[in-house]
């Protein structure tokens, strides 16, 4: 092979080549073999020694060419570099030359010397055999054929043309197209194989990219032929469909291969999977006895068979129900959320006629205070423990759901209204009493409401509305009680619903009114201060009170701007009156939650030119019981602009004593509840006397609220227990422009038969903890 060749073909097709040329060495010992004999013959026949010498030199070259042959087979053909093979290649190409040259040399020599017709045409004959043999083993290298027709036809055709025969001429002219085309062949056949050893390599690098892009892929592939047989299988449907990985499984039936192997695939598994393999089914999501889901997706090809492409999709699907059943159970209880629980009980209820269906609420009694006392990871175990009990229900037929917060939600059947009564009463007092969460014993009770129709009418969400109204009832009488939803209660929550939306016009309209309560001297010889009360004349309905109104106020998140109004009302009066005379507001917990309430107090005392001194806060216990940290920061900047901050309602709450030291506090008010009854209880005159002296000693003024009677009025004066003193005994509610009557000519309060021993209704004060 010549050197420009060499150097364009690639390493490791040129090696192929050259490897060719050192293969099938049988017909080099038939070669050497008829090369000797055909030299004997000459011998016996002619008597030419000369051709003993060629005998030798046949097998001497022949020698030299299984030496180099030998040598080659020892050679790490893998490690070899181009111009190692060149140098093997012009190893091969010399012993063919010598072997050539020596059958050109010995037939000229015949033809021309000797010139015997036997040996002449037995001479041709073997050097045109062998030249024929050229063109099978020598078509790897072009050097190889070159020089092997030049040394065998090279003589020959000297010594034709030398013999001045006219034939023997003639033959020598036929030679050189015969070694012509014998060297086209040899090219020929030597191109054929070059471009088929490339296609075949690139083929080979196609197809080795194809079987691991098939193998590696995540997902399973069998590719059938229209008779079911299988034709492409990769490693990953083999492992998905439990086949054996050893097992030859081209052109073996597939429905066989799926019986014989897939032990773990359902029966119906596999009649789904003949439907895809005949193509009668396009889709389908198979779910296989280990949990396994595969989802299988069938392509029809142009020859009738089929494509089966499937994966595991059993992450997806479980990552699926778990967003499903996170969608639908609480995260807390494991019991149906309230959007899952009307799913389940419209289930339950369809098609089930007249049957009566029971919709009860549970709602957990006093657990707020669980979380403010414990914390709320106990409150939350808590919650678990009784959605635990709540669930154990569910082998009643019963269905179970947490709606929100600490409620539990029932939904019972029934042929019998009372049987449904007496078991959602049983199913109430199983799910009181006590739990034990993080070693506590803790005692539960619930107020619950229940509604009993007829199931056909089940509608979650006006059922639920008619539970909750009989909750509503229950929690006003509390301690776990049970109340079934009566129709009047209808009438009552929608009365309550005009009254709020007749609330919120009030509000807007600016239609409440303030009243104010004189603060006196304990002597009645003078006001002090005067506490504004809030009023609301309905014009349908008259007066509604503020235990009324109040709380509708708060849970409509509207009592703070009631609070707002009144506070300048409040000024506003109060700059009317005598300069000695201050005014009281109440404030709520939702009017301390939000900073604006001090930079709107400031303006509004700007406004009226009204000293921050003339104006007292009042906040009840439970403001501080809730967010003491933030509260007690608002008050210390009110107290700051000037603004007086008394306690009110003092000794009804919690930890009362601890708030007198660390709260910005400059007034106490006692509650009524220490003056009622107090010249007959020995024991709440020792208490009273007590808060008093207490405060006195921080520094603290005190009111004393609620007195009604000059007996309650002379006990305190006895005591000294007020600096102020409201109620009844001085003054009713009275508005602004009485206050300045008041103010400038009071009256000593004398004993009065009249009043002795009157016990009237208490005010309603803007009041948290009245509210």
């Amino acid at each position: 092979m010549r050197e420009i060749e060499a150097e364009r073909l690639s390493t490791d097709v040129f090696l192929s080549f050259v490897a060719s040329l050192f293969g099938n060495r049988g017909t080099l010992w038939t070669g050497v073999i008829v090369h000797v004999l055909w030299c004997l013959l000459v011998f016996y026949f002619n008597g030419s020694e000369l051709f003993l010498l060629f005998a030798g030199c046949f097998v001497a070259v022949f020698t030299y060419r299984m030496y180099w042959f030998y040598r080659f087979d020892q050679v790490d053909k893998q490690t070899l570099k181009h111009d190692e093979i060149v140098s093997w290649e012009r190893q091969y190409v010399i012993g063919a030359f010598l072997t050539a040259l020596l059958l050109g040399l010995a037939s000229g020599y015949a033809l021309l010397v000797l010139q015997d017709p036997f040996v002449s045409i037995a001479s041709v004959a073997i050097a045109l055999g062998s030249m024929m043999s050229v063109i099978g083993r020598n078509y790897g290298s072009r050097a190889a054929v070159d020089l092997q027709m030049i040394g065998c036809c090279g003589p020959i055709l000297i010594a034709c043309l030398f013999t001045g025969d006219l034939h023997l001429s003639a033959l020598a002219i036929l030679l050189v197209p015969f070694a012509l085309t014998t060297r086209f062949m040899a090219n020929g056949i030597r191109d054929f194989l070059y471009q088929n050893v490339i296609s075949s390599r690139t083929m080979a690098v196609v197809a080795g990219r194809f079987d691991i892009a098939l193998n590696t892929i995540s997902h399973g592939l069998v590719m059938l032929d229209r008779e079911g047989r299988i034709q492409v299988v990769n490693r990953r449907a083999r492992d998905l469909l439990g086949l054996h990985l050893q097992r030859e499984l081209k052109d073996r039936d597939f429905a066989a291969v799926l019986c014989e192997d897939a032990g773990n695939v359902p029966a119906g598994i596999l009649r789904q999977l003949y439907r895809l393999a005949d193509g009668s089914l396009e889709r389908a999501l198979l779910t296989f006895k280990d949990d396994r889901h595969l989802d299988f997706s069938v392509s029809r090809r142009s020859d009738g068979g089929v494509v089966l492409i499937f994966e595991d999709v059993s992450a997806r699907i479980e990552a699926e129900e778990k967003m499903r059943h996170m969608l639908q159970f609480d995260a807390l209880t494991g019991l149906p959320n309230r959007a899952h629980f009307a799913d389940l009980a419209g289930e339950k209820v369809r098609d089930r006629g007249e049957v009566l269906a029971a919709l009860a609420v549970f709602d957990v009694d006093g657990f707020k205070h669980v979380n403010d006392m414990r914390g709320h990871v106990v409150g939350d175990r808590l919650l678990a423990a009784i959605g635990a009990r709540f669930a154990a229900l569910k082998t009643d037929g019963i269905v179970a759901g947490r709606l929100i917060g600490d409620e539990f939600v029932l939904l019972l059947l029934g042929a019998d209204a009372g049987e449904l009564e007496q078991r959602i009463r049983q199913i109430h007092a199983d799910v009181q009493g006590d739990y034990k969460v993080e070693g506590l014993r803790l005692p539960v009770t619930m107020n619950g409401g229940c509604v009993i129709l007829t199931s056909r009418d089940f509608d979650m969400e006006n059922w639920q509305i008619k539970a909750d109204l009989a909750v509503n009832h229950a929690k006003a009488a509390g301690n776990g009680t049970l109340v079934f939803f009566r129709p009047e209660m209808d009438a009552q929550y929608i009365d309550e619903q005009k009254l709020r939306g007749d609330l919120r016009q009030a509000i807007q309209n600016r239609a409440l009114h303030v009243v104010y309560q004189p603060l006196y001297l304990p002597d009645g010889s003078g006001i002090k201060c005067s506490e504004a009360l809030v009023r609301w004349r309905h014009p349908d309905r008259g007066v509604v009170g503020p235990n009324v109104f109040i709380p509708m106020a708060e849970d409509m998140n509207l009592i703070s701007q009631i609070t707002y109004q009144v506070i300048e009302q409040a000024c506003r009066d109060c700059a009317t009156w005598p300069e000695g005379v201050a005014v009281s507001v109440n404030l709520s917990i939702q009017d301390l939650g939000n900073d604006d309430i001090v930079t709107y107090v400031a303006e509004v005392l700007d406004r009226y030119a009204l000293s921050p001194s003339r104006l007292r806060l009042e906040v009840t216990e439970s403001c501080f019981m809730d967010e003491p940290v933030a509260v007690s920061a608002i008050l210390n900047r009110f107290r700051a602009t000037g603004v007086t901050i008394a306690i009110d309602d003092f000794g009804t709450g919690f930890s009362s004593l601890s708030y007198l030291d660390t709260l910005p506090v400059d007034v106490v008010k006692i509650d009524r509840a220490f003056i009622r009854n107090i010249g007959e209880d020995e024991r709440k005159l020792k208490l009273l006397r007590g808060i008093v002296n207490l405060s006195r000693e921080l520094g603290l003024k005190i009111v004393v609220e609620g007195v009604e009677t000059t007996e309650q009025l002379a006990l305190i004066n006895r005591h000294r227990f007020a600096d102020l003193v409201q109620g009844f005994v001085f003054s009713m509610p009275v508005d602004s422009a009485q206050i300045s009557v008041l103010a400038a000519a009071p009256k000593p309060v004398k004993p009065s038969t009249a009043r002795r021993g009157v016990r009237q209704t208490p005010v309603r004060r803007l009041t948290t903890a009245e509210r």
